[in-house]
């Protein structure tokens, strides 16, 4: 089995499969609602809805560093987009649709790498503030991480909401 492959069902597995670590991050978003997701049960915490469009935003951060092959970095209000005042059901169904949608366009873009560009640079760009770049291999093994990351933290945000 190719490293792809292997990094292509670990995406999978955390996205929406059965990792060994616990819940995928999709099954920690079932059955959330609007106002559940939106909920704020830790002072100066992200919501839930947060997370998500967070999670969401870096998926797409790393299929365009594949992609366009250089450092491409986000500010912080594109980190954390804020949610709506008044968020509906239409609106947390339209995030979590986006959040599904970037994770599929990132397997694609995944899916034409080929294991002897694994160790390559993802950009040839140099972040003075990091002080190093990224390899394809170091990217794509985070980007499994964070979902499982951010799956932990919504787990853990749900028994705190109502």
């Amino acid at each position: 089995m190719s490293e792809i492959t292997r990094l292509l069902d670990q995406f999978r597995l955390a996205f929406d499969g059965e990792p060994w670590s616990g819940p995928s991050l999709l099954d920690t978003l079932k059955g959330l609602t609007a106002a559940q997701a939106a909920q704020r049960p830790i002072a100066n915490a992200h919501s839930i809805w947060e997370i998500t469009r967070h999670a969401s935003v870096w998926a797409e951060v790393a299929r365009r560093r594949l992609v366009e092959g250089k450092l491409v970095q986000v500010s912080n209000a594109e980190d954390w987009p804020p949610q709506p005042e008044n968020p509906t059901e239409a609106d947390w169904q339209a995030v979590l649709a986006s959040l599904r949608e970037t994770h599929e366009q990132l397997l694609d873009a995944t899916a034409v790498i080929t294991d002897e560009t694994l160790d390559r640079p993802i950009n040839t760009i140099i972040d003075a503030r990091v002080g190093y770049g990224s390899s394809i291999y170091v990217t794509l093994h985070g980007v499994a991480q964070h979902y499982l990351y951010h799956a932990g933290q919504i787990a853990l945000l749900r028994k705190a909401v109502a």
